[in-house]
């Protein structure tokens, strides 16, 4: 990791654009020195500096769970009646939106090919600067749903000129086929993409309709919508939540409900979930 931040990582470590990180180096606002010419922001000094702001403008943040969709994660939240709010989008918007401040916590799973890790990285990477903890949730099997009479696909390499319904390129299960291609010379122009589904839901239900021949998705999915499914990778899905979220009222009744046996007897009835690391540390941010 360099020491230094560029003008440009810096406007998109504090998701600003470049002509105000200028007029915050002019006006002595932000930590900077010049070398050759151009600023560069000692990193160290950058983290403390967006600490100190962090602590002195504390971001009110509505009671909404962002990120990717889960379905053992909204039955929680709607059987334990927290009062949280959900927006389910896909893994790297919510990262963005909990950036933002527009809700305490985001669900991710995103794979790391140079580490072979899950979400880590990623947030080690881009969003340590946030006062917030990574958890486990659960570790889910993800592979190809198919119909049942489908013989023809067996594995990735078998979905060259099919027809495959993906997900918008920022979910967590796109950025996953998409590694996942590369990794074994699957040339992407060899699969006939139809149009992305905005939620996984809609892409198994393309599959079970008969608009496209297979998608990427759980094994969950796949069983509830009594679909052929062709095992690939378990996938750990995390939650990426505020600190100070975590002691709140809200929080604290959904926590308290995962404890509960009904948690457990839904995550068994769940195909392809296992829960037992829930809520363990995955990663702590320094501020």
């Amino acid at each position: 990791m360099n020491e230094y931040l560029t003008t440009r990582e810096l406007a998109e470590l504090l998701r600003i654009k470049e002509r105000k990180v200028y007029d915050l180096a002019s006006s002595g606002s932000v930590p900077c020195s010049r070398a050759t010419g151009k600023l560069l922001f000692p990193r160290e000094a950058i983290e403390k500096w967006i600490a100190g702001n962090a602590s002195s403008h504390a971001v009110s943040r509505p009671t909404v769970m962002l990120g990717s969709h889960d379905p053992l994660l909204e039955w929680a939240i709607r059987e334990s009646r927290c009062g949280i709010a959900s927006y389910f989008d896909s893994s790297l918007d919510g990262l963005n939106r909990f950036a933002a401040g527009e809700g305490i916590a985001t669900g991710l799973h995103v794979f790391d090919t140079a580490t072979d890790d899950w979400n880590r990285p990623l947030i080690e990477t881009k969003f340590s600067s946030q006062a917030a903890v990574l958890v486990a949730w659960a570790k889910r099997q993800r592979g190809i749903i198919i119909n049942r009479d489908e013989q023809s696909i067996n594995q990735l390499s078998d979905l060259r000129s099919h027809k495959v319904i993906p997900r918008q390129s920022e979910a967590g299960s796109q950025v996953v086929l998409n590694a996942f291609l590369v990794r074994d010379n699957i040339a992407s122009s060899d699969i006939e993409w139809l149009t992305p589904a905005r939620s996984e839901v809609d892409a198994v239900l393309a599959v079970q309709e008969g608009k496209a021949d297979a998608t990427f998705g759980l094994a969950s999915l796949a069983a509830q919508y009594n679909l052929g499914f062709v095992p690939v990778v378990e996938e750990r899905f995390d939650l990426f939540i505020d600190r100070r979220a975590w002691f709140e009222p809200a929080w604290q009744t959904l926590y308290q409900f995962c404890q509960s046996s009904a948690l457990k007897q839904r995550a068994d009835e769940l195909i392809g979930y296992q829960i037992n690391e829930q809520f363990k540390i995955i990663y702590n941010s320094v501020n």
